[in-house]
């Protein structure tokens, strides 16, 4: 199976370098406008904050800066634990404010699916 090799040469090519890949596909596919990463950060903020504590809120609000100035990348399950320690600078200290690993995960994906929903 050959790779699928994403450059951002893409986005350049729609005016959307602010933007994922999943909005290039849906403009492509769909002609629907491409969604900036600061306007799906700020959707997912609304949604997602709510339903989590203030010190999951500092954490998911990290991730979210991250997000919207590197882009998508910063959202693979295999950068967790680097972002852990970033900002918490020991992944033990984070699982003393945030919870188990598998809780810091589990959040962690799940508010992801707040960036791409309809509403954004």
């Amino acid at each position: 199976m050959r790779e699928i090799l994403w450059t951002g040469r893409e986005q350049r090519l729609i005016r959307a370098e602010d933007s994922d890949l999943f909005d290039v596909l849906e403009y492509v596919a769909y002609a629907e406008p491409p969604v900036s990463r600061t306007a799906r950060a700020d959707h997912a903020r609304r949604k997602v904050m709510p339903l989590l504590d203030a010190s999951q809120q500092e954490f998911i609000e990290f991730v979210l800066s991250r997000y919207v100035q590197a882009g998508v990348a910063e959202l693979d399950t295999d950068k967790l634990t680097s972002l852990l320690q970033l900002k918490y600078m020991q992944v033990a200290d984070a699982v003393e404010r945030l919870g188990s690993i598998s809780a810091i995960r589990s959040s962690f994906i799940d508010f992801q699916g707040y960036l791409y929903d309809k509403a954004a």
